[in-house]
């Protein structure tokens, strides 16, 4: 199936947001609660956790499998489910981090 969607260039996380919601609803994934969306948040960053151990630590690991080192993409699909999730929770993403970051203004980091 190829989408119709189209995420214009430069876009706002406004406008990834309201794009994510779209595709949800076309890929037929909009159906899930917020609870699922939320393992499926937690898989993914486990998942980027994974390819960052596997690329960054001296930890050893199975020569013999292959592994598919993507971070780019990871980092792709936790953005896509954490916006599915403040668009279940009715959160705009950009005013949040916002409204957050003046509060850390505020504070004294040591």
């Amino acid at each position: 199936m190829t989408s119709k969607l189209h995420l214009k260039e430069n876009p706002t996380l406004a406008d990834i947001q309201h794009y994510v919601a779209n595709l949800e609803k076309e890929r037929g994934f909009d159906k899930n609660t917020v609870l699922e969306k939320y393992l499926l948040l937690s898989e993914e960053v486990g998942e980027l956790a994974k390819c960052i151990r596997k690329t960054t630590s001296s930890m050893r690991i199975d020569a013999a499998k292959q592994y598919n080192f993507d971070a780019a993409g990871e980092f792709g699909d936790i953005l896509i489910v954490l916006c599915t999730l403040a668009n279940r929770l009715d959160i705009d993403l950009e005013q949040a981090f916002r409204d957050k970051e003046e509060t850390n203004k505020q504070r004294t980091w040591l």
